[in-house]
């Protein structure tokens, strides 16, 4: 049976060497130094392109050569070929030829990473396509205008233009619909659906993949089918629905069963893979890797799984295993033709290499480490051979950026500089910033192991701003990339704000203070647009005098070798204090404080808590003090989230009882303003009964019942506590506060995130859906959102990111949660004195909690032990 063309699958390769790069891309960060001698790098100048391709004077042939060497990745080769057949139609006056050979050309150099050009190619495209379409009143263009709107499409969101991507894309579904093209309809609104998640429309999103499904489902080509699944099942992926991702591409593997079509179960395969690998299940993701490997008959498929595998294993820390992977991978290897696919796995596999020298360590074992370091550097100078060859910047960037961190690694600062450098001009002047903040990030590094500290600075900051002019690009239109956030995002940030605060025996400039805070603030704001998958958040930056006098803020932040805080005073500069201790300790102690404050008849937790009070709070003490402070914002950072701050503790008091507390996900995130008007109207929910495995909550009724009695309240309780009911009493009334009893789960992902109603779970991002259903009639945001039986994700050392996550797509000015379920009976209690506290004065939100954590610690029922009120925590305006 043929193969019939798809419109999209020039997309689909693109994702998945996408995930291909972003393994090697990740293996790159974090390799221990090696000590081995690498030889010194030659490059060899390029070849011309073989003349015997180009004497073909068809254009139609020029176009199919195009097409081969496009599909073997070999894009620059492409662009020269298809740039002649442009000229030959153009000569031959075949305006509409020549549109399609402008539109072809345009993706390769999209592959290419040269968008101007890229850009400009397909501007002459549609210029000619309108040109056609005025002087001939005909509808033989539309095919052509369809293909080159596609085009457009993917290139504007990879500039980053996601409004003008789905304007374009619509276009293109039309005109697709206007000749009965429904493959590249289907294929339209899967890129649809990934503008819209960049521009953070997750409802609109899902109903577009949800209409994409229905119209696959009732497609009787099964071939398009599967194809169409397979590319819906990635986009899932993409935009974070794992679940959904697994059972799409589980339906196009039964359809390609069906049909016995080996290469697109291998492609499907390797797909399923990559799916469970970004669900961490990597046992499930080796089974789908060794299958594809065995199944597929595209040799670029094989090898594409075999190299995941090895990365897999390698993390999994199974040397033994990713050993016998070795020789096969060499094979393959050295057989395949030179191309960008060819080069991004030979990255790939020279950074395996060095991981898995890495985790060897130095126990006896049959590999010689200074022998993996020299093969290495061979890999990686073959790829900067190839990649010359065949003109291809981007791929040079990567593999010239590789080599370096390479003799990063050996110590060869020099060389390692001097490549850096070059791979940095290569990725700039092609605009490729998601490649140029490693190669920034890289430079500063080894300026600061030279102890160039003011060049380290200038260039850390440079991927600073680099990595903040791409927000979208990387979690939007490259996600994968978010799979080694941890890796090769969220280090910069921690790296440069160690060099700045770094101890000289000198006092810390007033500006780095400054600036360090400002990094803080930005690497929470990258947390949240990693965990959401999309850069749907504003920032706006706020001045805390100028909101609450009598207020400090409190920045902590998780450094290798210690731990830093700065603190913002009321009308006083920035100070900072450090305490000297490693990562593994402090996390180590905060797990060990959390797990104890969670065991009600013990008081274990005092010296753990007495000890982070030290770190955090005794060296301004005596200022907090003397400047009338009142509240303490903190923002949190990695596992201190998981720590209820009100139960810290100065050997006499908790902090509680000095200190109203709130938590913020960061002062550029707040809308900092008082509650204003005490009237409040409550929409409350709440569920008593058992349900979807959740053990029933008996007092939620009695707690539901004490805010009836002191606040105006629609209740929708058990049986009405459904999401439709939600939504319509959400849309009839603006309530600014919103209160749900009922169990949730925080999580350091959005997926795990989510709060229970009578019919289904909520996640966070429907959340944040149904909260803001009457936006367009609301005239002020919800003010306070309260979850009073939520608790964090055990076992996820961040889960209480998700807390933040919550609090800041719901919409609402402040929410109220719970760090770990309380018997409900003090949670009924302490909602009744918060709301109590809240409507008959004017204090604020954060002073209210205070009072009722306050009534619920001197309280003889509960020994003041912090299980039953320490868990509320206050996220966002504490006004």
């Amino acid at each position: 049976m043929a193969r019939k063309r798809v419109v999209f699958f020039p997309k689909r390769l693109t994702w998945l060497g996408h995930w291909f790069l972003g393994v090697s891309l990740a293996l790159l960060i974090g390799l221990k130094p090696s000590l081995a001698t690498l030889p010194s790098l030659t490059i060899a100048a390029s070849p011309a392109l073989n003349s015997t391709l180009l004497t073909a004077t068809d254009a139609s042939q020029l176009l199919q050569q195009g097409r081969e060497f496009y599909q073997t990745g070999q894009f620059s080769q492409a662009a020269t070929v298809w740039q002649q057949a442009v000229q030959s139609y153009q000569s031959q006056g075949n305006k509409l030829n020549q549109a399609v050979a402008l539109s072809y050309l345009s993706l390769a150099y999209q592959q290419l990473g040269e968008l101007s050009q890229a850009t400009q190619a397909i501007t002459n495209s549609l210029d000619l396509l309108q040109t056609e379409a005025h002087q001939n009143n005909s509808s033989s263009q539309l095919p052509i205008l369809a293909q080159a709107l596609n085009t457009k499409g993917s290139l504007e969101l990879a500039q980053g233009q996601a409004e003008q991507a789905l304007t374009t894309w619509q276009q293109a579904a039309a005109t697709y619909s206007k000749v009965g093209d429904q493959e590249g309809q289907i294929g339209c609104l899967i890129n649809q659906a990934q503008a819209q998640q960049a521009l953070g429309f997750y409802l609109r999103a899902r109903q577009t993949l949800a209409g994409v499904e229905q119209t696959l489902a009732q497609q009787p080509d099964l071939e398009l089918k599967s194809t169409g699944l397979l590319s819906l099942g990635n986009v899932l992926r993409l935009v974070g629905d794992f679940k959904e991702s697994e059972r799409i591409l589980k339906e196009s593997l039964a359809v390609a069963e069906q049909l016995a079509l080996p290469y697109d179960l291998g492609t499907i395969l390797l797909s399923l893979g990559n799916t469970a690998h970004a669900q961490q299940d990597n046992d499930t993701a080796l089974t789908y890797y060794q299958q594809a490997a065995a199944q597929s008959t595209s040799k670029t498929t094989q090898l594409q799984a075999r190299l995941n595998q090895l990365s897999v294993l390698i993390e999994g820390k199974r040397a033994s295993d990713a050993q016998t992977l070795l020789p096969q991978i060499q094979s393959e290897l050295s057989n395949l033709p030179p191309s960008q696919t060819a080069v991004y796995a030979q990255i790939n596999f020279g950074m395996s290499l060095m991981k898995l020298s890495s985790t060897l360590g130095d126990t006896p074992n049959t590999m010689d480490k200074g022998k993996i370091t020299k093969d290495v550097a061979q890999i990686l100078a073959k790829a900067v051979q190839q990649a010359k060859t065949l003109g291809d910047r981007r791929s040079l960037s990567l593999a010239l950026g590789s080599l370096g961190g390479l003799y990063e690694e050996t110590q060869q600062w020099t060389d390692a500089e001097d490549l850096t450098q070059q791979a940095l001009i290569l990725s700039q002047a092609i605009n490729a910033s998601d490649i140029s903040y490693r190669w920034q990030w890289q430079l500063g590094r080894l300026l600061k192991v030279q102890n160039d500290s003011n060049g380290a600075i200038a260039a850390y900051g440079e991927a600073i701003n680099t990595l903040q002019s791409l927000r979208s690009d990387l979690v939007a239109i490259n996600s994968e990339v978010q799979f080694s956030f941890r890796e090769a995002v969220e280090p910069v940030y921690r790296e440069f704000v160690s060099l700045l605060l770094q101890d000289n025996n000198t006092e810390t400039p007033p500006e780095q203070l400054e600036r360090a805070r400002k990094v803080i603030e930005s690497l929470q704001l990258a947390e949240l647009d990693n965990f959401f998958r999309a850069a749907c958040l504003n920032a706006t930056s706020v001045e805390i005098d100028t909101v609450d006098r009598k207020a400090a803020v409190i920045y902590p932040i998780i450094l290798p070798d210690r731990l830093e805080v700065i603190v913002s005073l009321p009308q006083q500069p920035l100070r900072h204090y450090s305490t000297a201790l490693t990562q593994d300790q402090i996390e180590s102690d905060l797990a060990k404080l959390r797990q104890n404050l969670t065991r009600r008849i013990s008081s274990s937790y005092l010296d753990i808590s007495q000890q982070v009070y030290k770190w955090l709070i005794r060296p301004v003490e005596r200022d907090l003090s003397a400047t009338n402070v009142e509240t303490l914002v903190f923002v949190l950072d990695g596992s201190l989230r998981n720590i209820p701050m009100a139960a810290l503790h100065d050997g006499e008091q908790f902090l509680i009882q000095k200190y109203a507390i709130s938590v913020a996900p960061g002062l550029e995130l707040l809308d900092p303003k008082p509650l204003g008007e005490r009237k409040l109207q409550v929409l409350t929910a709440g569920l008593s009964d058992a349900r979807q495995e959740f053990p029933p909550l008996p007092n939620v009724e009695i707690e539901i019942k004490e805010i009836e009695s002191l606040v105006s309240t629609k209740v929708l309780f058990n049986q009405d506590f459904t999401k439709a009911n939600i939504q319509n009493a959400l849309s009839s009334v603006s309530f600014p506060v919103v209160h749900l009893a009922t169990h949730g789960q925080f999580s350091s992902n959005a997926e795990g995130t989510f709060i229970l109603t009578w019919d289904d779970r909520i996640d966070v991002n429907e959340l944040n859906n149904l909260l803001q259903t009457s936006d367009l009639s609301r005239s002020q945001p919800i003010e306070l959102l309260v979850l009073s039986a939520c608790e964090t994700a055990k076992g996820d050392k961040r889960a209480a990111l998700g807390i933040a996550g919550v609090a800041v797509r719901a919409g609402a000015r402040s929410t109220l949660a719970t760090l770990w379920s309380v018997s409900d009976e003090a949670t009924a209690t302490l909602m009744g004195q918060f709301y109590k506290e809240l409507t008959s004065s004017s204090i604020t939100k954060a002073q209210a909690l205070r009072q009722a954590q306050l009534s619920i610690l001197q309280d003889p029922k509960y020994e003041k032990h912090p299980y039953y009120w320490a868990p509320f925590v206050l996220v966002g305006n504490w006004l």
